[in-house]
């Protein structure tokens, strides 16, 4: 690996313990605004000092992303699809290796839909803008999406997506905490992490399913709407971020948090 793809990458995965908390704030390219992220900026400010990396659009970083902005940059690079069409998995790479040179970008990220009508065109489409961004030295995220269908979220499908992932040339792979994710993983050359995904019931649900991936060999987490989504979102991300960086544990993580929460309502 060179030297301008080793610095890219210690970005946003910490060289010093091989773990990342990157905020993905790029759902609106095919959900609009979804609620927590009607103004990116708004929810990302009080976010940056406690994160490692952002993953975002090439619109939403030069709308709401101060230039002084001083963590990684992942840059979604596909998109083509709406949440109201007809397949969530039809996608196409929409931002070129160019773009993501001109705007700095650490790593680009790209969706790959394997099982689906879709594979062959989201697979190739890793393959070719791997070819690209190998050329300049710039890491490619894949990430295993599995559109509306969440019930595909087991060690065995989520194993052949990121081994895929990483037989294409991927240099890190984000897919979905399951039973058995130490599976995953040592089928998995490259570094993994989670998806948050939709907002779970509680915090302690996340503490562990964080806990849990880093105990199997997980990289750390791309995780958004459970925790800009919290009601305390600060409190949240320095709980989360004291698993991933401080070896906490879900307690420990959860009496953070609640510790954060009652300062927040005593300076309110």
């Amino acid at each position: 690996m060179d030297w301008g793809m080793r610095n890219r990458l210690s970005r946003i995965i910490q060289p010093r313990d091989g773990r990342s908390l990157v905020i993905p704030i790029d759902h609106g390219y095919f959900l609009g605004p979804t609620t927590g992220l009607e103004n990116p900026r708004k929810t990302l400010e009080p976010l940056i000092p406690y994160l490692d990396a952002i993953m975002l659009t090439r619109g939403i970083l030069r709308n709401c992303v101060d230039p002084n902005f001083d963590k990684g940059v992942i840059l979604r690079v596909s998109g083509g699809q709406s949440i109201v069409g007809p397949s969530l998995s039809d996608e196409d790479i929409i931002t070129s290796v160019e773009e993501a040179i001109r705007l700095n970008a650490s790593a680009v990220s790209l969706s790959i839909y394997v099982g689906t009508e879709h594979e062959h065109q989201t697979l190739t489409n890793l393959a070719k803008l791997i070819d690209g961004c190998e050329r300049y030295g710039i890491p490619v995220l894949a990430v295993t999406a599995v559109g509306k269908e969440l019930e595909k979220r087991e060690a065995r499908y989520l194993a052949l997506c990121c081994r895929i992932a990483a037989e294409l040339g991927a240099r890190f792979v984000k897919t979905y905490y399951c039973e058995g994710f130490d599976k995953v993983v040592e089928g998995c050359p490259v570094p993994v992490l989670i998806a948050g995904g939709p907002k779970m019931e509680t915090e302690m649900d996340v503490f562990e399913t964080i806990y849990g991936s880093l105990e199997a060999g997980g990289a750390g987490v791309v995780m958004g709407r459970n925790i800009w989504q919290n009601e305390h979102p600060t409190a949240m991300i320095r709980a989360v971020r004291a698993i991933i960086h401080e070896d906490a544990t879900p307690k420990e993580a959860h009496q953070l948090y609640r510790e954060l929460v009652e300062e927040e309502s005593k300076g309110a």
